[in-house]
Formats: C-alpha cells, sequence, structure tokens
C-alpha cells in the first residue's frame, strides 16, 4: 500500500519567515563598479594560481 503526501502522522511546518519576506531589489552596479569588476575578473583568469603556503615547518620536512 502506498502512501501519499497527505497521509503522514504530522503536518509539514510552515515555511521559515526569512524565506518568505519580501526584499527591496538590489540596487544596479555603477558603469565605474562594473568595469572595475571585468577587470578584476580579467587579471584573475588571465593569471596563475597562487601556490599554497605551508604554514607548519615540520609539515616541509615530511
Amino acid at each position: 500500500m502506498s502512501t501519499s503526501t497527505h497521509d503522514r502522522a504530522y503536518p509539514e511546518p510552515a515555511a521559515h519567515p526569512n524565506w518568505t519576506t519580501r526584499r527591496p531589489a538590489p540596487r544596479p552596479l555603477t558603469p565605474a563598479q562594473q568595469q572595475s569588476n571585468r577587470e578584476v575578473l580579467l587579471l584573475a583568469q588571465h593569471s596563475p594560481s597562487p601556490r599554497r603556503t605551508r604554514k607548519n615547518p615540520t609539515e616541509a620536512a615530511r
């Protein structure tokens, strides 16, 4: 016998209020901010990734 979602012993709790709160729309970025973001993104995409440095000196001896 299959059970449907309506046959549960306890009802599903209500959604948390933070999930349903209407927030104002975020402000759009200014052209200067957009340009800065583009430059930083291009720099990050074309530069080599930084190497992980060992913080523990005994870790290097292993």
